[in-house]
């Protein structure tokens, strides 16, 4: 473990111990005296205090290209037509409603699968050569997509695309979190988000344009393309530190912060928090059952049942068949409308969410999204009262767009966000991922069910289901949820109930 000997070139702990060893009261003084001798010292320029911004957005986009296949995958089934006619019909394959839903869906439970895996995978492995190593069933996934010949084949390689798209779920935002500055580390998290309805876009306006063999083959080169630029960026430095190799940590930092930055005290930052971490925690097991874990895993668990409930993807999935029965506009364009708006959202989010904050957001986001429900509830509730509703027939596209509109702008994208913010390094690759596994779990229920919810008990019961769950979220966000934005992750730990190192301010090199 790392011993506690020269913090930084003027400050020195003659005791030369593990810091898993040291007291508290050690502890403490050991980061004060990092602080004295920062303030001591010559005010330094914004180049050497900030690093080049630069280099971390390449590594965090590219991380991210996984999720523009992961989009990709959501976004194919709207390629099939409403019931699967056009699948069925281009594959010369005999197919039911039912079987093209699960072809549909199952990708949901292949994401629900790996998670938990990859969480291992990760501190196994590391966050690099974990999301590296997911190139391999994408690949066979889309082989087999594009080759179907059976509901079966279909389904195996779906339930592959999954596999892959949530292990990226998990890594990418550990992976963001971990290599950006805290000024910028919101948007960084948000690129996964981002690049997620960017692929579902592409998937929506190629869809009408090409066949879904050709839609196939064009995203099974990405993962390749994924494989070839991520492989030339760095690892975590944090992956470094955890696995005491401190000379590839410090060197994989220089290369996401440039040479002119001070690497120095952030490092010893990270590393007096993670040595604090094992002194308190001892073991995994110890950690996940610590104050600030649980309360981590509640908040988190709870911003993915929120979102998911509100039946997003029930949405999204059936918008084509929503307005085709409501003859309002064509499927294709209905699902190229909803691929804009999440993409036009999710960017104003990423320009905004380290200014407004992540809480601003989510309140603003499901606020609205609840009143995108019940508005769109109400209009099926008169339909259902056989009241003359010809003169708002605009009423449910505009109430949908404006539900996909709110929704890109915080509660899509910052519950993963803060899956990065959360959690410790001990315990972030297993509590991220079973967060994460929820996710995809609640998504596969809520498009398995909708129809049935439909048919049991009517579309405004439904939508005013989801309308209240949106407002429930807000209650939640109020009380539970904490404003992380402009705070170093150890910070957000403290303020979470951990009795973590009392890191000073002064020494958080990532100044606004």
């Amino acid at each position: 473990m790392y011993e506690a000997r020269e913090i930084l070139p003027n400050v020195r702990v003659t005791e030369q111990i593990p810091l898993y060893q040291t007291s508290e009261a050690s502890m403490t003084k050991m980061v004060k005296d990092v602080s004295q001798t920062t303030l001591s010292s010559n005010v330094e320029s914004k180049s050497v205090l900030e690093g080049q911004k630069l280099p971390q957005y390449l590594a965090a986009l590219s991380a991210t290209l996984g999720a523009l296949c992961l989009g990709g995958v959501l976004g194919w089934s709207a390629a099939g037509g409403t019931s699967g006619e056009k699948l069925a019909e281009q594959y010369n394959i005999t197919m039911s409603t039912s079987d093209f839903s699960w072809i549909g869906s199952i990708a949901n439970l292949g994401a629900a699968a790996i998670c938990i895996p990859m969480g291992l995978m990760m501190d196994a492995f590391g966050r690099k050569r974990s999301m590296l190593m997911l190139v391999v069933p994408y690949t066979i996934g889309w082989s087999l997509v594009i080759w179907a010949n059976s509901v079966a084949m279909f389904c195996v390689g779906r339930f592959l695309l999954g596999f892959s798209g949530g292990g990226f779920c998990v890594a990418v935002p550990v992976y963001t979190a971990e290599i950006g500055e805290m000024t910028i580390r919101g948007r960084l998290g948000a690129f996964y988000e981002l690049m997620l309805t960017f692929g579902t876009l592409i998937s929506y306006i190629l869809s009408p344009l090409i066949p879904i063999y050709y839609l196939s083959m064009t995203f099974a080169v990405v993962p390749l393309i994924f494989f070839t630029v991520f492989s030339f960026m760095p690892e975590s430095p944090t992956y470094y530190l955890m696995k005491d190799r401190e000379e590839e940590a410090r060197t994989n930092l220089l290369r996401v912060r440039g040479p002119k930055y001070d690497i120095e005290r952030e490092l010893q930052v990270r590393k007096l928090a993670l040595a604090e971490e094992l002194r308190y925690k001892g073991s995994f097991l110890r950690a996940m059952k610590t104050r600030v874990a649980i309360r981590g895993l509640f908040i988190a668990y709870g911003l993915m049942f929120f979102k998911q409930m509100s039946g997003v993807n029930a949405i999204i999935f059936y918008t084509g068949s929503m307005f085709s029965e409501n003859g309002s506009i064509s499927t294709d364009l209905s699902t190229i409308i909803v691929g804009i708006l999440q993409v036009v959202a999710t960017f104003i989010s990423v320009l905004t969410v380290d200014k407004l904050g992540r809480k601003v957001l989510l309140l603003g986001s499901m606020g609205a999204m609840a009143l995108g429900m019940f508005s769109l509830g109400i209009f099926y509730y008169l339909e259902h009262i056989e009241v003359d509703v010809s003169s708002i027939t605009w009423l449910p596209l505009v109430s949908v767009c404006f539900f996909i509109l709110v929704c890109g702008l915080g509660a899509g994208p910052i519950p993963f966000m803060m899956i990065g913010e959360l959690f410790s390094p001990q315990i972030k690759g297993i509590a991220g991922s079973s967060a994460c596994s929820l996710n995809w779990l609640i998504t596969f229920l809520v498009t398995r069910t909708y129809n049935d919810l439909v048919k049991a008990f009517g579309n405004y019961v439904t939508f005013w289901l989801y309308g209240l769950i949106c407002a429930l979220g807000v209650i939640f966000v109020i009380f539970i949820v904490p404003e992380t934005k402009g705070k170093p992750l150890e910070q957000i730990q403290r303020e979470l109930g951990a009795k973590t190192i009392p890191v000073s301010e002064d020494i958080i090199l990532t100044h606004s």
